[in-house]
């Protein structure tokens, strides 16, 4: 009886072991995520499910063009995943032609899935603060991001992790860029 017994305790802190170790995983190292709606097309598809890096960011701060996931201010059970445009001190501009300025001179980057047509709340100049971050999908005409006043610019705090690897579908399988 006492040598059923120890198996038991012992299948139960093999469990409690492994449990501990897949929450510390899923709490700080990282989580995976679906891809629910349009905005990041070509890039990442509806549906698409990817892992989360939530470590990178505690060593370095993100880079211009890494894919971030995080939550919509006004609902925390929603994700944004979105690509980084602007970087901390920046000054971000959008002209009606669809071209983004940072401080003041034209960059050059091919995400976008089609020109621009709505530089939204952009068409002004916006000035990052020391801890933010400007975001926009690669489906410009076809996403809310940080041309939008309800998304606007993003705290380095709210940021969940980089979008770093798609799991499925299965024939996408690999890094995201």
């Amino acid at each position: 009886m006492k040598k059923g017994l120890r198996s038991i305790i012992g299948t139960l802190i093999y469990l409690a072991i492994v449990f501990a170790v897949t929450f510390l995983f899923i709490i700080f190292v990282a989580q995976r995520t679906d891809v629910d709606g349009r905005s990041m097309e070509n890039t990442l598809q509806d549906g698409d499910s990817l892992i989360v890096d939530k470590i990178s960011y505690r060593f370095r701060d993100p880079k211009r063009f890494e894919i971030v996931v995080f939550p919509f201010r006004y609902a925390d059970d929603v994700l944004y995943i979105k690509r980084i445009i602007g970087l901390p001190g920046e000054t971000v501009q959008i002209d009606n032609e669809g071209h983004i300025y940072i401080n003041g001179e034209l960059l050059v980057e091919s995400y976008g899935k089609e020109v621009m047509r709505n530089p939204g709340r952009a068409i002004e100049p916006i000035k990052l603060g020391e801890e933010e971050y400007f975001v926009l999908g690669d489906n410009r005409n076809n996403s809310s991001d940080g041309r939008d006043p309800s998304v606007g610019n993003i705290k380095r705090s709210d940021i969940i992790g980089r979008a770093f690897l798609r799991i499925y579908p299965f024939s996408g399988f690999g890094t995201v860029q």
